[in-house]
């Protein structure tokens, strides 16, 4: 069992504290084997000496302290020396101040509660931040669930969140959210999918400003902004829009005070860029996309002189210690894991849908239409392998834009979906789709009734939404059908974790996939770092294991 030990101090001799505990003490001498230089990145934390032999020009390693030290060694001169290098270092030191954690990470909110209540508790019980997955949730679940976290950990201060989606369709569900999170004191909301500001986002983010000693304006609530493009982010990095500020304060939702001191700040101070991830996404590559948004970054902070400069991090296509080193080396505060932690222990989908995403590689996932933005035409990225969502979730939304209804489809297609994708006739599936709007939004069906097109959309709606809930649920006989959210990361994660204990399902917990990823982060970043000084690494060096490693 290998300790995941907190940054230490230098104890009397100069070596790192609670080295000993691996080396029995001993200092190494200085070496200039490909073996050595192995070494160097994977014991990233120690204090660890380049030399160069003055005769060869060879560079070697040390790890020499107090008595043996460097300045001893003959025939050599320093060329450089680097500081241990920590999981806890790798991002922005003010992001673990403000919001009170241990790592500059997140697991981040994977709908239907999928990240559940036990993925939050695991996670913030281990000094690391989760968002509870209330997309798709009723209000009063997200409730429950909220309840359940404040309960559980009234006790040590531990940080999470919730998330809060985007629903064009519906704003009166984000209204009810922000509703439930003000009321329930949840201080860290993940906005996601927002292609523009609501009232209800808004609202949440200006809440409880203030001002405090000193004349530094303090966040009560702190808003996550997932985003995927420039003008997106713009939005969330300016102060909150003086007209939808205005509503609310008429409304009685916002204060005068909180309305004028919205507009020194930025609506978000934590962007995170979102790559090519699951479920909703662009598929931008994020060393394209983050150095983007940075750049933006700079540019609001000339025009606003914010007081606190908002913090980029980033997500999509995190699945090994590489990219989150790669991440962190083009400037994230902080990395978003989402896809891998689908087949955490912790995760509340079904055993079935684990199983078919430990066996996926990286080709195995596509773009099919998403469930509550079908109509827009939006997509998001599932899993591919083992299940033919996405190409019947793209045959009904080619249907859909070619037809004006139901009644207009040929009936020898009409009658291949009901035999292949809708396993039963469509009127029963608008009967039960009429049903269910009747009890949760009545002019649904009244448009329906109307609007043939729309009609057609909510029967449509009814596979691509229930698709989810079958692999939330496990339900065999709908297999081919289970609509997955998954991206290319959990396919170079199950590449990476290949023959090691976290291949083993029963094994895989949340917080093992992050504390891994950080620790191999640090030693991938270690191998960089003397690869930059000029000794020949060996490509060995970037390949962190993964090993059971405890807080």
């Amino acid at each position: 069992m290998i300790p995941f030990e907190t940054p230490a101090g230098t104890g009397e001799n100069g070596t790192v504290e609670g080295w000993h505990a691996h080396t029995n003490g001993a200092a190494p001498d200085l070496d200039f084997s490909p073996e050595a230089i192995f070494h160097a990145a994977s014991r990233c934390r120690e204090r660890v000496h380049i030399l160069r032999n003055d005769d060869t020009g060879a560079l070697g390693v040390s790890f020499a302290e107090g008595s043996q030290s460097v300045r001893a060694l003959e025939s050599t001169s320093l060329v450089a020396s680097l500081e241990p290098t920590y999981p806890e270092w790798l991002g922005s030191s003010e992001f673990l101040e403000v919001h009170g954690v241990r790592f500059p990470y997140v697991s981040g909110a994977m709908a239907h509660g999928i990240a559940s209540s036990r993925l939050v508790l695991a996670m913030a019980r281990a000094e690391l931040l989760a968002f509870f997955g209330s997309a798709g949730l009723a209000p009063d679940a997200v409730e429950g669930a909220v309840v359940e976290l404040h309960r559980e950990l009234s006790e040590g201060g531990a940080t999470w969140g919730s998330d809060l989606i985007h629903t064009p369709h519906d704003p009166s569900i984000e209204e009810a959210l922000v509703d439930v999170y003000l009321r329930r004191d949840v201080r860290r909301v993940s906005a996601s999918a927002f292609m523009r500001l609501t009232p209800a986002v808004v609202r949440y983010a200006c809440t409880g400003l203030s001002v405090g000693s000193g004349g530094r304006i303090e966040r009560k609530n702190h808003l996550f902004a997932k985003l995927s493009r420039p003008e997106t982010a713009k939005l969330f990095m300016s102060p909150a829009p003086a007209e939808i500020v205005g509503t609310l304060v008429q409304r009685g939702a916002l204060s005068a005070q909180e309305a004028a001191l919205a507009t020194r700040v930025p609506l978000a101070e934590d962007i995170t860029i979102e790559a090519d991830s699951g479920g909703h996404t662009d598929n931008r590559p994020l060393t394209v996309l983050l150095p983007a948004i940075l750049g933006l970054r700079a540019e609001l902070q000339a025009v606003h002189h914010y007081a606190r400069p908002i913090r980029i991090g980033a997500a999509g296509g995190i699945g090994t210690p590489s990219a989150v080193a790669a991440a962190f080396g083009l400037g994230a505060a902080y990395v978003m894991t989402g896809s891998v932690n689908q087949s955490a222990i912790e995760a509340g989908t079904s055993e079935l849908a684990k199983e078919m995403l430990s066996a996926a590689d990286l080709t195995d996932v596509a773009m099919a239409p998403s469930p509550d933005m079908f109509e827009m035409g939006v997509k998001v990225q599932v899993l591919k392998r083992g299940t033919m969502f996405a190409s019947r979730a793209s045959t009904l939304r080619e249907l859909y834009r070619a037809h004006d209804g139901l009644h207009a489809i040929p009936a020898d297609t009409t009658a291949r979906i009901e035999r292949e994708i809708f396993q039963r006739p469509v009127a029963d599936v608008w009967d039960e789709t009429s049903r269910f709007f009747r009890a949760r939004a009545p002019r649904e069906v009244e448009r329906a009734e109307k609007d043939p097109k729309h009609k057609m959309a909510l029967v449509f709606r009814w596979y691509i939404g229930l698709a989810s809930h079958w692999a939330i649920e496990g339900v065999p006989a709908r297999k081919l059908d289970f609509q997955i959210w998954c991206g290319p990361a959990m396919g170079a994660f199950n590449r990476w974790v290949a023959g090691t204990f976290l291949a083993d399902l029963k094994q895989r917990s949340v917080v093992q996939i992050a504390l891994n990823l950080l620790e191999g982060a640090a030693v991938v970043s270690r191998a960089q770092q003397l690869r930059s000084i000029g000794l020949p690494v060996p490509d060995a060096a970037f390949d962190y294991r993964p090993r059971f490693l405890r807080c």
